[in-house]
């Protein structure tokens, strides 16, 4: 890790999007601290490349103090904390109060302890960022992801709270994607359907967060604010 610079922690680092904006911040000399829940070849990839990776269950508040301690002993300021770890998860019959805990514990709880408990940390880097990264979901609700969707519309609020507390010295805001990256088994009929979604019309993978993600960064006058990256479809 370059001690010269404050790294930037990442939760649910090693997949997808979280993945992509590892490498990119990596690409630009940054030192990265990550979390995830299972190993991959991934992130073998990224410690390679100098990235701290940490084991975490980020669901409940034993696990994620155990990890805001873990993150702590490695170092003493932090540049950002980007708030990439998510559940997608449909509400099962018999198990609604076990998914609605869940999906608060990982897309608020985690991001709230981690927030209260790292914002030194922050202060010890300047700048200083905080972002959450929601989804466009939240803008309308979902039928069949209530306890998602609910949760994600939460972290909405806890950017607002956050940027009021912590400025000037921090910096809080977020990003809520729509689709972005389609999983490798997803059907020509289910893309075509999301596809028909936006205005835009197309999967634009995941630079386009990084590309959020670095305009937040580097901004100094930006904060309580939500970059909607939907391709267009609160227009439909």
């Amino acid at each position: 890790m370059n001690a010269a610079l404050a790294p930037i922690l990442i939760t649910g680092a090693g997949r997808r999007i979280g993945l992509h904006c590892a490498e990119r911040l990596l690409d630009d000399g940054h030192p990265l601290i990550l979390s995830y829940r299972r190993d991959n070849p991934e992130l073998a990839r990224l410690r390679e490349r100098g990235a701290l990776t940490l084991k975490a269950e980020l669901a409940d508040e034993r696990g994620i103090l155990a990890f805001i301690e873990a993150v702590k002993a490695h170092t003493g300021r932090l540049r950002a904390i980007v708030h990439n770890a998510s559940e997608w998860r449909a509400e099962r019959s018999g198990h609604e109060a076990e998914d609605f805990q869940r999906m608060v514990g990982v897309h608020m709880l985690a991001p709230y302890l981690i927030n209260l408990h790292c914002a030194d940390l922050l202060r010890a880097s300047q700048p200083a960022d905080i972002v959450h990264i929601g989804d466009d979901v939240a803008r309308k609700g979902s039928a069949r992801h209530i306890a998602y969707c609910a949760s994600k519309a939460g972290l909405d609020s806890l950017t607002l709270s956050f940027a009021a507390r912590y400025a000037p010295r921090i910096k809080v805001n977020g990003i809520a994607p729509a689709l972005i990256l389609f999983n490798p088994d997803d059907d020509a009929t289910y893309r075509e359907k999301t596809l028909a979604k936006s205005a835009l019309g197309f999967e634009p993978g995941a630079q386009v967060i990084y590309q959020s993600l670095r305009y937040l960064l580097d901004n100094p006058y930006v904060t309580g604010t939500t970059l909607t990256v939907n391709g267009g479809r609160h227009l439909k």
